[in-house]
């Protein structure tokens, strides 16, 4: 804003240059902005002429511009008792406030010396630029709008207009009135067609609301000299991270950081290296991007985008500690930093510390009012967080002439971001249409899910599962306790034990089987795409049969969006126990699969998965046959608390079900937040205001 402040200077020594050769040389002083110097002549000159009301002026301009309003407002005050009613003590008064950013003293000043003198052009415009730096920028408009109405060809006044649309524009993109400010940016081309600033706006705008094509045009525009190519390029790397693009950023960043170099602008070569390590970050090239940071930690250790990038590099490869250490430097530098703030709220989420992540986002708001980024953060927290209902219904059908319906309903309500609690009920009715078998069950559970530390869970879940057949019914207690752990960086080790009734069809209830499986997960992630995943389970079964099962997965992530991975399976069981009429139970079975998973977006609020896999299967000493087996699911967000998913299955993999049956599966899932935000919110919110 000190931009405005300088318009006015500059036309009053234009007024007065004109009064007096003996301070021409004062004048230019302060027409060029050297200040100081300006101070030194008019204090010297008034030492010989301490009388001269001009010099007075310009010595308490001087004074004010050099960096003491205090002092110069004072000095114009005495000079209004000296010379009261005079206008340009008094307009020189008014703008001694704008020095000292006092715009809400200088406001009403203005309007009072404009409804004196309406057609007074410096007046006029001083008040359109106390407006402006109010953000009044409507109010601010209609005055500059009347100024150069005075002076239709004056330059400061349209300098001054540039800025007020500038301002204004960005105060409804901050609204997300996108369409509102791309508008006031475009309105600013009439007076300067192809302003450098209005087109970086216009630029940023168009990248915020991810119409990326448009921003890579504008981008386009501005490349009209060697300094602003690379601006450029800068930016349409990061319009083509932001459309999904990550190769094409990366080619885009190096031919920046080529051209960069023969460049003699610190602050540019800083930004595309900054680009650059960016770039590569987002292509996965972790190692590269670290040779590239400790090579620019020599030169830039204490910069504010440096400890940024190191934290982004973290951030993408799970060390959350660096990212947190470097967003606390960040922020020990300058408390106001954007990144500093809402990257250490992603960090400490990431962390699996929610608390603080919600008041890191609450001070980023703080700062930077209505900031679409910090209140999408809070948003995807609260709807982590708020109660829901789930209902899933599921028809059933295999080549065991078995058909089942089956619905669950399950409430799911957080307490707090550290205890989740949960209720379901489940209903499965089967038959079989050859034995003419029937049977239901009605299974009834509640559970809670404990924070012990950071990522580290307790759940339990237990209830009672009531099974009626042709000729029997009972019921059993259910159970199912897990401890998540995440013990490394990339990794998973999860405990649990599970007592579940078999109901796949009416066949095994009628058996009354209790299956108490003692289990274990494992999966490991890696930097380069890679991942290994690994259960082991013993179950032990209430007829003395005894289950154990391997199954491990190597699997490379292709794509992140959409994300594709492909990857091998195998799966190993045995049974000490053959009961080949009543259950699938092999005294060995192995299976080799290979499979593939595809999930994206058609549109912002529609998703979609397919996955597919195939191989072979070895019962015993049977010879091998092929298996195979696929899944596609649709699911639509028809807004923040209402979405619905519409999926089919089918599986021909003799271990898919107890009873070795190849089997189809159509269901729907429709998701419900029944409350619009967690319990706990409103007071957190109360204590972060």
């Amino acid at each position: 804003m000190r931009k405005f402040i300088l318009i006015i200077p500059i036309l009053f020594c234009q007024l007065l240059l004109s009064q007096t050769d003996d301070m021409t040389n004062g004048f230019k002083l302060l027409e060029k902005g050297d200040f100081e110097k300006a101070e030194t002549f008019f204090k010297e000159y008034l030492g010989e002429y301490p009388d001269n009301k001009t010099a007075k002026l310009c010595y308490g301009r001087a004074v004010g511009l050099s960096g003491d309003p205090e002092k110069a407002n004072a000095m114009f005050k005495s000079l209004l008792v000296e010379y009261p009613g005079d206008f340009e003590i008094q307009i020189n008064y008014n703008e001694s406030f704008l020095w000292d950013k006092k715009y809400s003293e200088a406001e009403p000043l203005y309007e009072e010396l404009v409804s004196e003198n309406p057609e007074n052009f410096g007046a006029v415009l001083g008040y359109a630029n106390t407006l402006s730096n109010l953000k009044k920028y409507s109010k601010a408009l209609v005055m500059v709008n009347r100024a150069i109405a005075l002076q239709p060809e004056n330059v400061s006044a349209k300098v001054s207009r540039k800025y007020m649309k500038l301002g204004y524009a960005n105060s409804y993109v901050n609204n997300q009135e996108y369409q509102k400010g791309i508008n006031y940016l475009n309105e600013i081309f009439t007076d300067f067609p192809e302003d450098r600033d209005a087109l970086l706006n216009l630029a940023n705008v168009y990248l915020i609301i991810k119409e990326t094509e448009k921003a890579k045009n504008i981008y386009t525009r501005l490349a009209i000299s060697p300094k602003d190519s690379i601006t450029a390029l800068n930016g349409i790397a990061l319009a083509e991270h932001i459309g999904e693009n990550d190769k094409e950023a990366l080619r885009v960043a190096i031919q920046a950081k080529e051209k960069v170099n023969a460049i003699d602008d610190t602050k540019l070569k800083e930004q595309t290296y900054d680009r650059y390590v960016q770039a590569l970050i987002w292509n996965n090239k972790y190692g590269k991007a670290k040779e590239e940071i400790a090579l620019l930690e020599k030169r830039y250790p204490e910069k504010n985008w440096f400890a940024a990038l190191k934290a982004t590099r973290g951030m993408y490869t799970a060390d959350f500690k660096t990212s947190l250490a470097n967003y606390d430097a960040i922020l020990a530098r300058d408390s106001a930093s954007f990144d500093g703030n809402l990257g250490k709220a992603n960090a400490l989420f990431a962390s699996d510390r929610i608390i603080p992540a919600y008041e890191a986002a609450f001070q980023t708001l703080k700062i930077f009012n209505k900031q679409k980024d910090a209140q999408g953060f809070i948003e995807k927290l609260n709807i982590q967080f708020t109660p829901s209902v789930e209902e899933h219904i599921a028809y059933t059908f295999d080549n065991g002439n078995n058909v089942a319906y089956s619905s669950n309903t399950s409430f799911n309500v957080p307490i707090t971001t550290r205890l989740l609690t949960t209720l379901s009920y489940q209903y499965r009715n089967t038959e079989n249409s050859v034995t003419l078998n029937k049977a239901q069950s009605h299974v009834v559970l509640g559970g809670i899910t404990y924070k012990l530390m950071p990522k580290t869970n307790l759940k339990a879940i237990v209830g009672i599962n009531n099974s009626s057949g042709t000729d029997i019914s009972y019921t059993q207690p259910v159970f199912d306790i897990k401890l998540q752990t995440q013990p490394f960086k990339l990794q998973s080790l999860d405990f649990g034990y599970q007592r579940e009734v078999q109901s796949f069809n009416a066949e095994l209830i009628e058996q009354e089987i209790v299956m108490n499986h003692f289990g274990l997960n494992y999966n490991l992630g890696t930097n380069f795409k890679l991942g290994w995943y690994t259960q082991l389970m013993h179950t032990r079964q209430t007829d003395d049969n005894i289950r154990n099962l391997l199954f491990t997965s190597l699997y490379y992530n292709v794509f992140k969006k959409p994300a594709f991975k492909v990857g091998l399976n195998f799966q190993y069981i045995t049974f000490k126990d053959q009961l080949p009429i009543i259950y699938f139970s092999p005294e060995t079975y192995q299976a080799f699969e290979l499979f593939g998973d595809l999930r994206g977006k058609f549109s912002e609020k529609t998703t979609y998965m397919l996955s597919a896999a195939s191989g072979l299967q070895k019962v015993e000493e049977d010879d091998q046959t092929v298996i195979f087996r696929a899944e596609v699911g649709v699911k639509h967000q028809f807004n923040k608390r209402w979405n619905v998913e519409l999926y089919g299955k089918y599986s021909n993999i003799a271990s898919a079900t107890a009873a070795g049956f190849e089997f189809t599966e159509i269901g729907l899932k429709v998701k419900w937040l029944f409350l619009k935000e967690p319990f706990y919110f409103k007071k957190l919110k109360k204590n972060n205001e």
